[in-house]
């Protein structure tokens, strides 16, 4: 029970607090609106607490370099819970390009997760990918990763942010993101480019026919028996955009701890 209360334990406790707290302020699920503030600050203290005691309690003090520990634990904590959050946006950029060659991107809906305006089949896919990620139990090895992010990034040393390195991986994660957003929706995006031709050809065939009419239900009705047959492809790419997702972490750790 002194040990509790021991102020000597204060400092890295709010270190590693600064850490676990900015990361589920960033990271998908757990940063929702729906999840309440207290749920968040209360399981961030938990995992602090239980962190606690796997270090020195009397490796840090409150000195003029404190501070500037804090910040960097800050960052820290933002930057990996936003990659992880860019990555999964792969999903719904994916369904606004189906959105768009489909006629729905006039429709978008507010997602009452982030308050932002989403595409319907975006907001479809994310939901599903968010529904798979919990069926594997993602959730637990995100909180792993900030769990076992001290081995990587020590809670005493300074990251290297003026090294190139962190920003050239980003911009290479933001590549393979939208490689992989664009797999997702080639196979809808291209059947709805054939069928434009097709509705292009009949246009100049049969000039009595308004294809303006007739086309966008065609269309709607072709990208969902499409969809039906390709949900399985679809499932195959989330899979590999979560194998990226916790990649992209494990590789960000090591280079913020200079690996």
């Amino acid at each position: 029970m002194l040990e509790i209360i021991n102020l000597s334990s204060l400092p890295i406790f709010l270190l590693i607090f600064a850490r676990v707290i900015s990361f589920f302020v960033a990271l998908p699920l757990f940063s929702y609106r729906t999840i309440p503030m207290t749920f968040k600050i209360g399981l961030s203290l938990f995992l602090s607490f239980i962190m606690l005691y796997t270090f020195d309690l009397s490796a840090i003090s409150i000195d003029e370099t404190f501070l500037f520990l804090l910040l960097k634990e800050i960052v820290i904590g933002l930057l990996i819970g936003l990659m992880a959050y860019i990555i999964l946006s792969a999903v719904q950029i994916a369904g606004g390009f189906i959105d768009f060659q489909m006629g729905f991107a006039i429709a978008n809906v507010i997602d009452p997760q982030t308050g932002a305006q989403s595409p319907l089949i975006g907001q479809y896919f994310y939901i599903i990918a968010l529904l798979f990620l919990l069926s594997v139990n993602g959730h637990y090895l995100l909180i792993d990763g900030i769990f076992y992010s001290y081995q990587f990034i020590p809670i005493d040393a300074f990251v290297p942010f003026a090294d190139g390195s962190i920003a050239e991986y980003v911009i290479t994660i933001f590549n393979r993101m939208f490689v992989i957003a664009f797999q997702m929706a080639i196979p809808i995006v291209g059947c709805l480019f054939l069928v434009d031709v097709a509705l292009g050809i009949i246009a100049r065939t049969v000039p009595q026919l308004n294809v303006f009419v007739v086309g966008l239900p065609i269309k709607i009705f072709v990208s969902f028996v499409v969809l039906l047959f390709f949900l399985s492809l679809y499932m195959v790419l989330a899979k590999s955009l979560f194998e990226l997702l916790f990649e992209t972490m494990r590789r960000l750790m090591q280079l913020f701890g200079g690996a």
